[in-house]
């Protein structure tokens, strides 16, 4: 069956707007295009936008997609499995705040005790997710399945007294790494102090503390645009500086 660019906007519940500039950047490019003018989709272009739109909701970019999409390697059935792994964990996660929720209910209205854990359990698990989904891959890959597994498990059996404690070093961190900046100097007593809160906070995340390990991390706060990109929200060279003082601090500075 073929559709116009109308049609094909109604079918999949997005604007003609957003069809035509998937067209212009060259994401989603009609089949053809009839003697009136109008843009022509077959089935082809209507199974490649619901690869888009699969992975927009999974909160991929644009230009990310349209990489994936463009790669010769590319496998829709591997592609559609994918997607339904993911949305089952999203899933999984609907249902543990959803538990969550009715076992809050449940215990104001005085019919059950709920434990200070179970009250977290659910914003846990969707951090441990977001973590998996945003940096997973990369992690799992440096430091191993059976490390980020321990730390997982380490955050999900974490008091209330534990979050509230590494939420204030996460902002302390931020805090002292303005301060820091100031300076420019990573082996300055500010950025050192920096680096030991930052120490301090993922001890509260990992199994346990090497400074090899610490220093790898550093590395990978530079190297790779998304860990850059949180800790230069603030400032440009945050990343950088951290960086060096936390490889002077190891220890691991050539």
């Amino acid at each position: 069956m073929e559709y116009t660019v109308k049609k094909l906007s109604m079918l999949a519940g997005i604007s003609t707007r957003t069809l035509r500039y998937y067209d212009e950047i060259g994401l989603l490019t009609p089949a053809r295009t009839n003697s009136s003018g109008y843009r022509i989709y077959g089935q082809k272009e209507v199974d490649k936008l619901q690869q888009i739109l699969f992975y927009k909701e999974l909160g991929l970019e644009l230009d990310k997609i349209m990489d994936i999409l463009n790669d010769p390697t590319f496998d829709a059935i591997a592609a559609l499995k994918m997607h339904q792994a993911k949305l089952l964990e999203k899933r999984e996660q609907l249902d543990l705040l959803i538990n969550n929720v009715s076992k809050t209910i449940g215990a104001n209205e005085g019919r059950i005790i709920m434990s200070d854990k179970e009250k977290f359990e659910g914003f846990k698990q969707k951090l441990i997710d977001e973590n998996e989904e945003k940096y997973g891959k990369e992690i799992r890959e440096k430091y191993g399945d059976e490390t980020v597994n321990q730390s997982n498990a380490k955050l999900q059996n974490m008091t209330e007294e534990d979050l509230e404690k590494v939420t204030l070093l996460a902002d302390q961190i931020h805090t002292t790494l303005a301060e820091a900046m100031k300076l420019g100097d990573p082996t300055s007593e500010v950025a050192q102090k920096a680096v030991d809160l930052h120490k301090q906070w993922l001890t509260y995340y990992w199994p346990t503390y090497s400074k090899e390990a610490h220093a790898g991390l550093a590395e990978m706060y530079v190297a790779d645009e998304r860990f850059k990109a949180y800790y230069d929200k603030e400032q440009d060279g945050v990343a950088e500086l951290l960086r060096d003082a936390i490889l002077i601090y190891t220890g691991m500075k050539n």
